[in-house]
């Protein structure tokens, strides 16, 4: 039996590439998005949250991804430096960084030819997403990718010892630290809860009260840019922030409710800045953070002291290991009342 090209449809074809970073989605729209304009990364992310808003819900939402799909646009970017630009999607809009999705860049831009002349024992990739260029080391040897590992952008803790009040709670304290986006970070135990054994929806519940919380009741700013500047997400951990050679868990609840899979890169990076802040990490002392969730590891380090702007800031390297899951071409049909994606809650 012969199956036709596509489906009966109307408008344009999308066509994707799924990757995942420790279970943690990635989406790489190859085509059938139009032109976006912009003559910065971050202008170009104003318009498709201003413009083609519409796309990401097509490719996000169900029936063709589901509440916690993420998803990640190429772009050109305005760096000499840049081999690629980057935005980022998810359930609710548009990230500054995400790692994970780095990491799966790492393998993908040289799978699929985006570097030229690949090296080897590592090939470099400079990736510009909107936070800044971050630099990506993809392991090649005979032909095949590997491990990935990024150097973040400059990294700082934002405000320690954070008192909040989160309804239902009471008063928590909490800290704030930024990887590429801001998150708040707190032990689960003052909610009674295991970031390894408890139920999910009883973690999203927590985090998601202490992300409403530290919104309502803390002004952020961040010193190169105010699209920079807001709370991406609250990350429940094991509250084991010493050193250890022993694995730290956390899980990240980020955009609206949405769960991260893996151990989240951007908050490894802003986790491992929060920790050198306070004295319990050392320059290149690798820290392994595995995600409560699905078990996943990254590992992670502090490599070099900078600052950003007046705070004292490190440039942490991350690695993990990214794997493709299969590639797909979306339509919809003008009768379809659907076709535009919904999400259950």
């Amino acid at each position: 039996m012969e199956f036709p090209k596509l489906p009966p449809h109307s408008g344009s074809v999308l066509s994707v590439l799924d990757m995942h970073t420790g279970g943690e989605p990635l989406r790489i729209i190859l085509s059938g998005y139009p032109e976006v304009k912009g003559d910065t990364i971050l202008a170009k992310r104003r318009y498709v949250r201003e413009q083609l808003d519409h796309l990401r819900k097509v490719l996000m939402f169900e029936p063709r991804g589901h509440y916690d799909m993420y998803g990640a646009l190429l772009v050109r970017s305005e760096l000499a430096e840049a081999d690629l630009g980057v935005l980022f999607m998810h359930n609710e809009g548009y990230s500054t960084m995400c790692g994970h999705a780095v990491i799966a860049l790492g393998r993908f831009a040289v799978d699929y030819g985006l570097i030229k002349a690949p090296t080897s024992p590592e090939t470099q990739i400079n990736i510009h997403c909107p936070c800044g260029l971050v630099k990506a080391f993809t392991q090649y040897s005979n032909g095949k990718t590997g491990a990935v590992r990024f150097h973040s952008v400059p990294a700082f803790a934002f405000a320690t010892d954070v008192s909040v009040s989160v309804p239902g709670y009471g008063s928590i304290t909490v800290d704030i630290s930024y990887g590429g986006a801001l998150y708040a970070f707190v032990s689960s135990e003052k909610f009674g809860l295991d970031v390894n054994k408890s139920k999910t929806r009883d973690l999203v519940d927590a985090a998601t009260a202490v992300s409403d919380a530290v919104k309502s009741q803390v002004k952020l700013y961040h010193p190169v840019s105010e699209d920079l500047a807001f709370l991406y997400g609250t990350i429940l951990t094991d509250g084991k922030d010493a050193f250890s050679e022993e694995p730290t868990a956390n899980v990240c609840v980020f955009a609206d409710a949405q769960v991260d899979r893996s151990p989240t890169g951007s908050g490894v990076t802003a986790r491992i800045a929060l920790q050198y802040h306070k004295g319990l990490i050392g320059l290149n002392q690798t820290r392994s953070f595995k995600s409560g969730a699905t078990g996943s590891v990254f590992t992670g380090k502090a490599i070099e002291e900078t600052t950003c702007g007046d705070f004292r800031a490190v440039v942490v390297e991350v690695t993990g290991h990214a794997h493709y899951s299969g590639v797909a071409s979306f339509t919809q049909e003008n009768d379809d009342p659907l076709r535009g994606g919904f999400l259950l809650r």
